[in-house]
């Protein structure tokens, strides 16, 4: 139990967060960021608030993204990740980083209702900002460099979320297919609840999984960050976590299979990771490491 000293400094640093955010205090900008890991959750929850009234006030707006969106996915009050949420809605475009936490946020079943509804606003808000953005905006090919027309770079941006000239784009979406037949080539196995899945490793965390009651979605397409288009093995979204099975030790397999942790790594994403030598233990092991995620067996 928090003494009184506890309490009157929770009590400072609240009311910091929010003179702050009411003078509108640029200078005091890191500071907010230091205050958004207060032990307290009200301070917390306050300096978010803040955050968001100081968006266009000429802030380092990265920088207040990158640490809304840490709060959004892993704060444990759900009031302190809805004020993150509603922060990251005022940064409009600058947010579209966070686009995919906020619509994980808005489609779990195991968040409160208020949290949902605001992440689908703020995820709207936030995709029309980008919209009208885009529109205003020269844009060029990621891989030629060439000049971009608005139907290019709308199809390409549909398509990939990356912008392509119509020739770049008919090749892209050549590799791509070509990967994807490949990938849907491998899908061989079925588990007991009928996803066909890529090898027997995937198999027992797919039959894992289902007999726990955990919800799953298998090789979903995901955005993890601008540049990047990843597709995890498995993502369980009323814990909001990833389970990748890495089991190939092929060379190429391994540098993608690093690349890919470290995309997590940066995006602070919740993963598991799940190897061969795994396989043997694999109750305890998905038990012990879902248990800090909130699972309840």
């Amino acid at each position: 139990m928090k003494n009184p000293m506890d309490r009157q400094l929770e009590k400072k640093l609240s009311q910091r967060a929010v003179a702050i955010g009411r003078e509108g205090n640029v200078a005091a900008f890191h500071e907010l960021l230091s205050l958004l890991g207060s032990s307290s959750a009200n301070a917390r929850r306050l300096s978010a608030s803040a955050l968001g009234k100081l968006a266009w006030m000429g802030v380092d707006q990265a920088a207040a993204v990158a640490a809304l969106g840490r709060v959004v996915r892993s704060d444990p009050h759900p009031q302190t990740r809805q004020y993150a949420i509603k922060a990251l809605k005022a940064y409009g475009a600058a947010a579209k980083g966070c686009l995919d936490d906020l619509r994980d946020k808005a489609q779990n079943p195991a968040e409160k209702e208020y949290i949902r509804r605001d992440a689908a606003a703020a995820s709207a808000f936030i995709e029309e900002a980008v919209r009208i953005a885009a529109s205003a905006a020269e844009h060029h090919c990621q891989r030629c460099n060439a000049l971009v027309k608005a139907d290019e770079f709308a199809r390409s941006q549909q398509a990939f979320q990356r912008v392509f000239c119509d020739r770049c784009y008919d090749e892209v979406f050549l590799e791509r297919r070509n990967f994807e037949t490949q990938v849907e080539t491998n899908k061989t196995i079925e588990a007991h609840d009928g996803t066909v899945v890529q090898s027997e490793g995937e198999m027992r965390i797919a039959d894992w999984l289902t007999a726990h009651g955990l919800a799953y979605r298998y090789d979903a397409k995901f955005r993890i960050i601008a540049e990047f288009q990843i597709r995890p093995d498995f993502y369980l979204p009323e814990l909001d976590v990833y389970v990748e099975y890495w089991g190939l030790d092929t060379p190429q397999y391994k540098m993608s299979m690093y690349k890919k942790q470290v995309l997590y790594q940066q995006e602070g994403k919740r993963l598991i990771s799940v190897y061969p030598k795994d396989l043997a233990g694999l109750d305890s092991l998905l038990t012990a490491k879902l248990r800090h995620h909130g699972f309840n067996p």
